[in-house]
């Protein structure tokens, strides 16, 4: 078994004892219906006994851990190698993490900016110069060989050093002259009034003439000026005045810079960020398109939002008085009044009269009312900073150029771009030996990020608003970057995101993966992937209690001919089926003049009341027009107060208008964003139907002669019968420091949640941690007399979760099992709901097999029927 990983008898979740071996060196997908078991035997069995096994090579202190690590439910693997999981998980939710700073790219910017940068004055852009002991001597022995001269520093000012402080220092350091407007004056000597903190007194370091013999005394009477000088010196040459700095000093103007070094360009360093921003690259300001919602609207039926509040009675009668003096119609819609009159009831001052905006700004006085803080942020939207352009950094760092670009500016290309700038940068032969190491550096995480069909990226961009395929091809490109062998990589479904055109770049990158000697365990359903493949295992026949079984392992050819579920649909026994016919739409949503990023003054019309998708190549502007653009500016229509929440740097898009969205009652994102990040969030609580256990576990004779109610049975209540050292959690987390921290089971209660007494009580001889292990399935089966409960299990069964168990924790989930359960929900509400809903979806079909992926256009299907888009 040299040449192979041999796994015998895995029984980790649903896994049902298989024995199977996976080729070294080769690229293997695990394939298979949504629940067979792929992540269990892939990550859960393969990854988990690598990292367990790496660990225990590592130090003592991890090895303490190493008892209390769960290990894999299996008999034995063989040949296993330290094992990298890159799964299709975006864990950032700072706005501070970029795509520059994930990668480290912008790391090697800095560092490059603050070697070999040229630094320009920020206020007037002439080149900055410093001065050095040397460069100095050599300046003045070239242009003024022979002469005469005096080398002088300033003397400090200081508030708290008085002028015979200065004398006395002056004097028991041995100086002896100072200068006097240029005329030299002995220490004891000094005429009535002159004093010497009066900042225009310079010290006399050395007298002497300018020659080459010389070198060494002028350069070290230059250097003990600059010591003296606090980094300013002067030379009176004949009867030229020199000044020198060893500070930055703009050439022109004389303003001093900063020192130029790599937190210059940190925009998570204060000496680096902008003042305006802090370094987020967005503010947040008063928006039209929000305090004026309906342009169709006249003033006297409220066009102007804020002043609709029944607090601001005042403010209407101010308006309509305001109108009147100045000839602006109550009755006209928005739209129709004058630019002119819209500017004036925005910004304008006419007597008592400020218009909305400045009203606005004077109630941020009051922020720190939290109802003030909730009205104003209604109105707001995040812009791009002023000050630095969504650049983030402040202008000192703006004005240090490399080929006539600021960092800034780079940063906001795509990578693409910064390539190609890269391949036709010239430096000169002394900056290229600095900056050798830097770039090659940078030039290999760039041609990484384009392997991996990252190419259209800025960045820029924040990490926390790219998809769940996305950030896992950038973990992807950061593992190519460590240049292992011989290691194990597991994968989650990488495809996921890239548009066909891209997928065979992916693939030749696994393949370099397995060139350079690793093994490749991939988790996918793309036939394309499948067709690069050397080994394809599948998992089934169907999920949860279903699956666990090896139904197939081989080439894809066998598969084709195979009598399994993968290969039914790869040989069209199988397939999705198309509809007959297509539904007529009489309404739209009607964008106009929408912008952001790459998306500039696009008119796009969206049929409602039908299922619409929107594709194109990766980096075209599918989620910056949905997401960004759409979603934003329709969640602040429709939503109010309880609207889109921007984090700080994330830009919304803008619209000239936007029409139709009167047809809608609401909007809803359902991505693949976690539905919890802590062990405690669950599919069952996230449904609401854990209180409906709850509920039947107070119930029981046992749980009230105990006094117990509902509240006990829940694992997040304070006061309920939680363990007490989890917290419920079931977990404890270990702190790894040099490693992701490890989740194990409480000690206290084994991972069941629960005190003691607590799980004395049952239902049929079941604890309540005994439900919280069944699947979907299961407790539908168990609890089929309890309709409330059975059917919110029904939703999840619908969008194929029907495996998972109802207590397993959010943080285990992928971004497309944590879809699905949005979509569940929203399925759910569908029967208690009115209204039309515009569903937005970010690529539901991730993680899913074919045979899932038809079970869940008939519940999208499901959700257009009953009114939504």
């Amino acid at each position: 078994m040299a040449g192979e990983i041999f796994i015998k008898n895995a029984r980790q979740n649903n896994l049902k004892g298989i024995t199977v071996s996976i080729p070294h060196r080769a690229l293997t997908v695990v394939t298979g219906p949504s629940g067979a078991g792929k992540s269990s035997l892939a990550f859960d069995t393969l990854y988990a006994e690598g990292q367990r096994r790496y660990v225990e090579s590592l130090s003592t202190y991890a090895k303490q851990f190493l008892d209390r690590m769960a290990k894999p439910d299996v008999d034995r693997i063989d040949g296993i190698s330290p094992a990298v999981a890159i799964q299709q998980k975006n864990p950032t939710t700072s706005s501070r993490s970029t795509v520059g700073t994930a990668t480290e790219i912008h790391d090697y910017l800095r560092l490059l900016w603050a070697r070999v940068g040229r630094q320009h004055c920020h206020h007037c852009s002439a080149p900055v110069r410093s001065d050095s002991p040397t460069g100095v001597t050599d300046r003045i022995i070239e242009e003024h060989e022979g002469v005469q001269a005096l080398i002088a520093a300033p003397i400090p000012v200081s508030r708290d050093v008085t002028h015979e402080l200065i004398v006395e220092n002056l004097r028991a350091s041995g100086y002896v002259r100072v200068l006097i407007d240029n005329v030299p004056v002995r220490l004891d000597e000094l005429p009535d009034g002159v004093r010497l903190d009066s900042g225009h007194a310079s010290l006399i370091i050395d007298r002497l003439r300018l020659n080459a013999a010389d070198r060494a005394r002028i350069a070290d009477s230059v250097a003990t000026a600059f010591a003296e000088g606090d980094g300013s010196a002067i030379v009176l040459a004949g009867d030229r005045e020199l000044r020198f700095s060893e500070h930055p000093v703009c050439s022109e103007c004389g303003a001093r810079a900063p020192e130029v070094t790599p937190a210059l360009f940190s925009f998570n360093n204060p000496r680096g960020a902008c003042p305006g921003c802090n370094g987020f690259g967005a503010v947040l300001e008063y928006d039209e398109s929000l305090i004026v919602p309906d342009p169709g609207r006249t003033l006297a039926q409220g066009a102007i939002d804020p002043w609709t509040k029944p607090r601001y009675t005042g403010r209407r009668r101010l308006l309509r008085d305001t109108a009147a003096a100045n000839g602006i119609s109550m009755d006209t819609p928005w739209r129709k009044l004058r630019a002119a009159d819209r500017r004036f009831l925005l910004d304008g001052k006419s007597g008592r009269f400020r218009g909305v905006i400045p009203f606005l700004r004077s109630l941020e006085r009051k922020r720190y009312k939290q109802y003030i803080r909730v009205f104003l942020r209604q109105y707001q939207l995040a812009q791009e900073c002023p000050a630095c352009g969504g650049s983030r950094l402040r202008a000192e760092a703006l004005s240090v150029l490399i080929d006539g670009e600021n960092i800034g500016t780079l940063s906001s290309m795509t990578v693409e771009r910064i390539a190609a700038w890269f391949e036709r940068l010239e430096l000169t032969e002394f900056e290229r030996k600095i900056a050798a190491n830097i770039l090659g550096e940078i030039g290999s995480r760039l041609r990484f990020m384009l392997d991996v069909g990252l190419g259209y990226l800025a960045l820029d961009r924040q990490t926390r608003t790219l998809s769940g395929g996305e950030a896992q091809r950038i973990a992807l490109a950061n593992a190519l970057g460590s240049r292992l062998v011989d290691t194990l990589y597991v994968l989650d479904e990488p495809s996921i995101g890239l548009h066909p055109r891209d997928v065979g770049r992916l693939l030749d990158l696994l393949k370099r993966l397995r060139q350079n000697g690793n093994t490749v365990v991939v988790v996918e359903h793309d036939q394309a992937t499948m067709e690069a493949a050397d080994n394809i295992l599948e998992l089934g026949p169907g999920s949860g209690e279903n699956g666990g079984d090896v139904v197939f392992t081989g080439p894809l050819a066998d598969l084709k001919r195979a009598d399994t579920l993968t290969g039914a649909y790869l040989n069209g026994t199988k397939s999705i089926p198309v509809p007959s016919s297509r539904r007529n739409p009489k309404r739209r949503l009607s964008i106009k003049g929408a912008s952001l990023h790459n998306i500039e003054s696009l008119d796009v019309d969206i049929p409602l009341d039908c299922m619409v998708a929107v594709t194109g190549v990766s980096g075209s502007g599918k989620s910056t027009l949905v997401h960004d653009i759409l979603y934003r500016q329709l969640a602040a229509r429709l939503k109010g107060k309880h609207g889109a929440k921007e984090h700080l740097g994330e830009v919304v898009g803008r619209v000239e208008s936007i029409d139709g969205w009167k047809y809608l009652s609401d909007v809803v994102l359902i991505d693949q964003s976690p539905i919890g990040r802590t062990p405690r969030s669950n599919p069952i609580t996230y449904l609401r139907a854990f209180d409906e256990i709850r509920n039947l576990f107070a119930q029981q004779p046992a749980a009230r002669a105990k006094g117990f109610t509902a509240t006990t049975f829940s694992f997040n209540a304070v006061n309920g019968g939680r363990c007490p050292n989890c917290e419920g959690a079931g977990h404890e987390q270990i702190e790894m420091v040099f490693m992701a921290d490890v989740f194990i089971p409480c000690e206290h209660c084994g991972g069941t949640r629960f005190r003691p007494e607590v799980l004395e009580v049952t239902i049929n001889g079941l604890s309540i941690s005994d439900v919280l292990e069944f699947t979907v399935t299961e407790a539908i089966n168990r609890f089929r007399h309890q309709e409330r409960l059975g059917r919110a299990l029904w939703y999840l069964q619908q969008v194929g979760l029907g495996y998972l168990r109802l207590g397993q924790p959010a943080t285990t989930l992928s971004g497309g099992e944590a879809q699905r359960l949005k979509i569940a929900r929203q399925l759910a509400g569908v029967s208690r709901s009115r209204g039309r809903k515009l569903y937005i979806l970010d690529e539901p079909s991730t993680g899913l097999h074919l045979d899932d992926v038809r079970v869940l256009l008939k519940v999208l299907d499901r959700l257009v029927e009953a009114g939504g888009t």
